[in-house]
């Protein structure tokens, strides 16, 4: 039985944002990896403000990049004294639409993410990221809060 569910389980993906929410949902990805032998990929997703100038854009860049590397580099070794597979992700974009699209690319079974606090209107406007991943994704995704 352990073995068919390391087959279904082969990779979750992990949102991970740094939220109180989204550390709650890598701490419960680290769980069900250890427990199913599951591969975990950890992606942070930048988005960028809009409108920015282009060297304001840059430092964003920068400051998320060495934030998210900074956590990585915490989340690769606990990920290594609980002998679980990890690798480590930064894209740039709509992060509900790049967390969708590399769960596709990479066959994950599940997706793990927080439930992000926006305000109420942009909530009612465009929708929750979660939300978005819930409608889109092609595999069954948990919301932790």
């Amino acid at each position: 039985m352990a073995s068919q569910t390391r087959q279904i389980f082969q990779t979750i993906l992990v949102a991970h944002d740094g939220s109180p929410d989204g550390q709650r949902a890598t701490e419960i990805a680290f769980s069900l990896a250890e427990a199913l032998q599951s591969k975990l990929l950890i992606l942070a997703v930048i988005q960028l403000p809009k409108p920015a100038p282009r060297a304001e854009l840059y430092a964003v860049l920068d400051d998320a990049r060495e934030h998210y590397e900074q956590s990585f580099a915490r989340l690769r070794e606990q990920a290594r004294q609980r002998g679980i597979e990890i690798e480590t992700e930064i894209e740039v974009g709509h992060p509900a639409e790049h967390v969708v699209h590399r769960a596709e690319q990479t066959h994950s079974a599940l997706i793990i993410m927080g439930r992000r606090g926006i305000s109420y209107f942009q909530c009612w406007l465009f929708g929750s990221i979660s939300e978005r991943v819930l409608r889109y994704a092609h595999c069954p995704v948990m919301v932790v809060h």
